[in-house]
């Protein structure tokens, strides 16, 4: 039916049809091009996270709260909606370790997550597989298998990101403790996918970015955890951030809140807006 009615036009009016369809081309291909297409695999260069072409990233998202008590909202409904709504460009698939999590029912919370996983690829956009623990390392065969599973199943995607341990707890140590434990799920992880983002948690509940600087990991894509909650965390956070910049090491903020750090308490804007000033300024995820 295009075709006859193309036909049928004057020679004036095809051309006008012609350069129409040249002009509106550009903008149909821009639309389409999803977060991962402009960005491709990410790998980190000193304190930057960088794309696959050399430009600067900055992802901005959301994080889902415990799988096990949330996990109506591990769907591709809610990606989409985070997606098309608020513009998601990276998504944080909290799976819940102990408290009923993945310890007890490992089936039920790694469908939960790759159903996230599964539809954020769909989406074109990043999505993070976060071990939500606190005490992660005194189980590490359990995390190994998990990852190796992950890494095994979505290694090929660039769209995927590996949060090995979400908050160490502020009384264990990071070169006993924490930094073992990464080194051993790290190479689990890269038996199956040599080269995805890996995000490592700090002591302190992903707050000692610094103590991670001084003795990082050898691998050349692990990121360090930051985590904030904008009414209890201010300039002394932020100057621990900056002297593990200066370091070189990349920081990735996987988690934040606008309020206090119980999760509860007022909503401080203009403490959150300092924060995300900060961000920008250092070009951090």
């Amino acid at each position: 039916m295009l075709k006859l009615m193309y036909r049928n036009l004057s020679c004036s009016h095809r051309k006008i049809v012609l350069l129409i369809l040249l002009l509106l081309t550009p903008f149909v291909f821009f639309a389409q091009k999803t977060i991962v297409e402009k960005y491709g695999q990410l790998r980190v260069k000193g304190s930057y996270l960088m794309s696959q072409y050399g430009d600067t990233v900055q992802l901005r998202g959301m994080s889902y709260f415990w799988s096990q008590w949330m996990g109506q909202y591990y769907n591709a409904g809610t990606v989409k909606w985070l997606v098309e709504d608020w513009k998601c460009t990276v998504l944080r698939a909290a799976m819940g370790v102990e408290h009923g999590g993945y310890e007890e029912q490992p089936y039920e919370q790694k469908k939960n997550v790759m159903r996230v996983v599964d539809a954020c690829i769909n989406a074109g956009i990043y999505v993070i597989i976060d071990y939500h623990s606190h005490i992660a390392h005194t189980n590490v065969a359990q995390a190994k298998k998990f990852f190796s599973e992950m890494a095994q199943k979505y290694g090929n995607y660039p769209n995927v990101l590996y949060e090995i341990y979400n908050e160490p707890l502020d009384d264990i140590s990071w070169s006993k403790h924490i930094k073992p434990y990464a080194e051993e799920v790290i190479s689990a992880i890269r038996q199956h996918d040599p080269d995805n983002i890996v995000i490592c948690g700090t002591r302190r509940w992903s707050q000692l970015v610094y103590e991670a600087a001084l003795n990082p990991i050898k691998d050349s894509n692990t990121v360090y955890a930051l985590h904030f909650y904008a009414a209890s965390h201010g300039q002394t956070l932020r100057d621990e951030a900056l002297r593990a910049i200066k370091m070189g090491v990349c920081i990735f903020v996987s988690e934040f809140g606008t309020c206090e750090y119980t999760g509860s308490g007022k909503l401080d804007k203009e403490a959150t807006q300092q924060w995300w000033d900060f961000l920008d300024k250092h070009k951090l995820n």
